[in-house]
């Protein structure tokens, strides 16, 4: 089976999408095993204003979700226009399929005078 460019390219970015995920969920785990081990309120903990012990963690969790965002619609730009060839390539196959008296007029004026 081969693999078009374009598709190692959505895996490698699936790839990294996932691994952001992996890496958010754990980061979002440990800051959330240290906000109850502290007792502090939710609002004081996860702002990195008044946190700065944690303060780089919770900024990387906001850098992750920005880059799964990013690459979430480098995702849904590539299956759109996946999407946009197969319809065109169908609706060409369809046409072509057609029967001779359905198709118009132009079509078979230029299949017979060669346009």
């Amino acid at each position: 089976m081969d693999i078009s460019a374009s598709d190692r390219e959505l895996i490698a970015v699936m790839r990294q999408y996932f691994a952001a995920k992996a890496e958010l969920e754990s980061l979002k785990e440990q800051l959330e095993a240290a906000r109850q081990a502290s007792s502090a309120a939710i609002g004081v903990f996860y702002d990195p204003r008044q946190n700065a012990e944690h303060a780089a963690d919770l900024q990387r969790s906001h850098r992750l979700k920005g880059e799964m965002a990013s690459l979430m619609q480098r995702a849904e730009a590539w299956g759109r226009a996946a999407l946009t060839a197969d319809r065109r390539d169908r609706s060409e196959a369809e046409a072509e399929a057609e029967p001779e008296e359905w198709q118009s007029f132009e079509r078979r004026a230029d299949t017979l005078f060669g346009a």
